[in-house]
């Protein structure tokens, strides 16, 4: 990411209390800002399916469980095919 820009933004207290207890003072905003780099990620990999469906057939459950697991870096097999 290039440099940080300093935000003003309001969150409930017992989730931001929650996150701070996890991560510690020091921690904060970076542990907020990967929460948000994800939240963008999977916003855009929404388009993409979406617009894919749009010229295709919708996806099939098993080729979902794959690219999840291909997410998630998870290599083992899913839906019994072998690879």
């Amino acid at each position: 990411m290039s440099g940080s820009k300093k935000f003003s933004i309001s969150l409930p207290e017992e989730l931001a209390e929650a996150a701070r207890a996890h991560v510690g003072p020091g921690g904060f905003s970076a542990y907020v800002a990967e929460a948000l780099a994800q939240r963008v990620a999977m916003d855009k990999l929404r388009e993409i399916v979406a617009d894919f469906e749009t010229d295709n057939d919708q996806l099939t459950r098993d080729e979902i469980e794959a690219a999840r697991a291909l997410l998630r870096h998870d290599h083992r097999q899913t839906g019994g095919a072998a690879a």
